[in-house]
């Protein structure tokens, strides 16, 4: 057999392993290819993403016609602090689809325990899912040197057949720029 194991934890297993809180042979054997993402709270520019991501996903799933997400959330989701990290920012959202009764997402911000710095924000506006998803596919593709199809073209970089890339591209009105 060829087993590969993957743990998580949000405990620091080094500093346990000094204190004699987890045994080291079981460290050292964990220990092989650490990957550390920081908390959702130190990472607010991936908030927005995050959260179309989330909003379009469960639109789908419950058949709701979720078009666009009021930027003064969005603000206040990235001000929050985010103690139960993403899972508390999965379930927000997956609750606001079911809350929304229109095109908008309804966000219960005042589930919110308290904002980063306690204010809340007063910007309106709306922020399109097909204005996000426009953005990222431009900004993979400007990685990739505009190369859309290969192992690492954006279609790969996105999880997609080079056909459908190419379809989104059209509908999205997304076109290679010309050199200059």
């Amino acid at each position: 057999m060829d087993v590969r194991l993957i743990a998580a934890t949000n405990a620091d297993l080094a500093q346990m392993v000094a204190e004699k809180k987890f045994r080291s042979d079981l460290y050292y054997r964990l220990n092989v290819f650490p990957i550390t993402l920081p908390p959702l709270r130190e990472r607010a520019e991936d908030i927005s993403l995050l959260v179309h991501f989330f909003a379009q996903r469960y639109a789908q799933q419950m058949k709701k016609p979720i078009k666009t997400i009021p930027a003064d959330a969005l603000t206040q989701l990235a001000a929050y602090t985010w103690p139960g990290n993403i899972r508390e920012l999965q379930n927000l959202i997956e609750r606001a689809v079911i809350l929304s009764r229109g095109t908008a997402l309804e966000v219960p911000l005042s589930e919110l325990k308290k904002s980063a710095n306690g204010m809340l924000a007063n910007q309106v506006g709306l922020i399109t899912l097909e204005a996000v998803e426009r953005e990222h596919i431009i900004k993979v593709l400007r990685e990739a040197g505009w190369v859309i199809g290969g192992s690492a073209g954006a279609a790969a970089r996105l999880g997609l057949n080079r056909t459908t890339l190419n379809n989104r591209m059209r509908k999205l009105g997304i076109t290679r720029p010309r050199p200059e």
